[in-house]
């Protein structure tokens, strides 16, 4: 066998020649060259999947439940304003990954080679900086309302407490003061008397402040009505969590998290923890009721007869 300069080719003893590499690749036969049929099948799939996302996010079978605050209404606002940006960009990209997939089918084509364009890039890349600063911006308000605005005076201050694995709201009594609660040396004294429950999470019963504070397991608040948050957790970090308020605020160990809302509809919900925060977390939850100003005020009083 004999190889001539180039090395691209190899003549046998009957001067046959024998092709290799590229060149074989080249001088295939039609039928060997890629599929039409699979990437047209991968192209439909990619323009069917992307319509019937676009009709699920249009048709919303599952969504939020309504919101019954104005800052809720302010974040419902910012999401679609951010799903139907991103949404457009989704259906540009994937059919135009669709429309790629097909045009530049194996064709038994010498293949090209482009090192791209730095013009698009850098529009593309400045692009996305506008989206993503201009939507943070048109968000500023929304959170700017619940976490750094001061709540008005009259409003009405609840204490909020996470511990594993179930949810205490304390009221202020008639005299609009919350109690102290035990100091570590009084629990200290305690246990050594005999009383191993005592814990500083328990009221201070020779305060007079505390005297008339109501703890409760479930959450309460009057319609059109300010309240303020004093967040707190007992042990491990929990997350209060209401859907129809568009509120999520963590419960963290040794702070004091403020955050204020007026509900605007009576009802019932769901308050969550959604932080996982042990075995038990699953079954972290109680009622959220907004009440008018009468069941509200019976509702006290109801809870106090039975403190």
């Amino acid at each position: 066998m004999q190889r001539n300069r180039v090395g691209s080719r190899r003549i046998g003893r009957e001067g046959a020649v024998q092709i290799h590499g590229a060149e074989e690749m080249g001088k295939r036969k039609r039928d060997c060259a890629g599929s039409t049929t699979v990437a047209a099948t991968f192209s439909i799939f990619l323009a069917v999947f992307t319509i019937i996302t676009v009709y699920l996010f249009i048709a919303k079978p599952w969504w939020f439940p309504p919101s019954i605050t104005e800052v809720g209404d302010l974040i419902d606002s910012q999401f679609h304003r951010t799903l139907i940006i991103t949404g457009i960009v989704f259906v540009a990209a994937q059919l135009g990954l669709a429309w790629v997939i097909f045009r530049f089918r194996d064709q038994n084509k010498p293949a090209t080679y482009s090192e791209g364009n730095n013009t698009m890039e850098v529009v593309w890349t400045l692009a996305t900086i506008v989206l993503f600063v201009g939507l943070g911006l048109y968000a500023e308000s929304a959170w700017a309302i619940v976490h750094f605005a001061p709540a008005q005076p009259g409003d009405l201050q609840i204490e909020v407490v996470g511990q594993q694995f179930q949810w205490n709201f304390r009221y202020a009594g008639p005299d609009g003061k919350f109690g102290r609660y035990k100091t570590v040396e009084q629990a200290l004294a305690q246990r050594k008397r005999g009383d191993q429950s005592a814990t500083p999470w328990q009221l201070d019963t020779t305060d007079p402040d505390a005297k008339d504070d109501i703890i409760t397991p479930i959450m309460a608040v009057p319609v059109n009505r300010e309240v303020e948050l004093l967040i707190r957790s007992m042990d491990v970090t929990h997350s209060f969590f209401v859907r129809e308020l568009r509120l999520k605020q963590d419960a963290v160990p040794g702070m004091t998290i403020h955050m204020h809302f007026t509900a605007t509809k009576t009802g019932d919900y769901e308050l969550a923890c959604a932080e996982l925060c042990g075995l038990g977390h699953y079954r972290m939850k109680s009622t959220f009721r907004v009440l008018n100003e009468a069941d509200f005020a019976q509702w006290m009083k109801d809870q106090a007869a039975s403190q």
